[in-house]
């Protein structure tokens, strides 16, 4: 009889490995419906209100959002206004941007789907030309830039395409993985497994501003000047 080859013992590794997982996902199963046969009518009124009131914050917390600004993904006029925006919600992104440049446009594009899908963060984009001291005190250097708050305070940026790849290309997965590296967003995927579109790995350290920065003036992030 001939041995097993590396590819057949692989293969019984997994299905044995998939079959002590099933198992385990049965067992949780039958101890949960073992223990709601075991309550008595009041138990089950007590554990459906609970779950009623759940569903009642979530509800809640969702309009209380809606009601701020979130879910739609959109222009703040003015500096004065991007404090006020930050002041009432505890998640904000905001893109600080150029009308002239190509990549403000791409940004756009994700931003957009992402302000729908996380309405649990504020999304928001400020023409960085009109807000020359909110870009000094932020020290927004390349176009286009993040600016990542939580709790009204700079927690990280998003300067450019690095971190996203380096690649205009990059999908609105990437972007959405490197939000929630920030803890800018609830993420359900993997952090460790970043979905870029090459082969590469990029690590999930992030330089807080590009090394493409002089005093007092702005670059965009396509820009060959050094």
């Amino acid at each position: 009889m001939a041995a097993d080859t590396p590819v057949d013992i692989l293969q019984k590794v997994l299905e044995n490995e998939i079959l002590q997982s099933t198992k385990v996902v049965e067992e949780h199963l039958d101890a949960e419906i073992q223990k709601l046969d075991q309550m008595d009518e009041d138990e089950l009124e007590r554990l459906k209100q609970r779950r009623l009131e759940a569903l009642r914050k979530t509800q809640q917390q969702k309009q209380e959002w809606l009601s701020k600004g979130h879910g739609e993904y959109r222009e703040i006029p003015s500096e004065r206004d991007f404090f006020q925006e930050v002041k009432e919600s505890k998640n904000v992104v905001c893109h600080f941007y150029r009308d002239t440049t190509f990549r403000c446009q791409i940004m756009d594009k994700h931003l957009t789907v992402l302000a729908k899908k996380h309405i649990e963060t504020k999304f928001l984009k400020l023409n960085a030309e009109k807000s020359p001291f909110l870009c000094e005190r932020l020290r927004i250097k390349v176009i286009p830039t993040l600016a990542l708050i939580k709790d009204g305070k700079t927690h990280d940026y998003v300067v450019g395409f690095t971190d996203l790849g380096n690649t205009d290309d990059f999908t609105t997965e990437t972007l959405e993985w490197r939000l929630g590296c920030a803890d800018v967003i609830n993420y359900s995927g993997n952090l460790m497994d970043p979905p870029f579109q090459s082969q590469k790995k990029y690590g999930t350290t992030f330089t807080k501003l590009d090394k493409k920065t002089i005093r007092g003036k702005i670059y965009d992030s396509d820009s060959d000047d050094d």
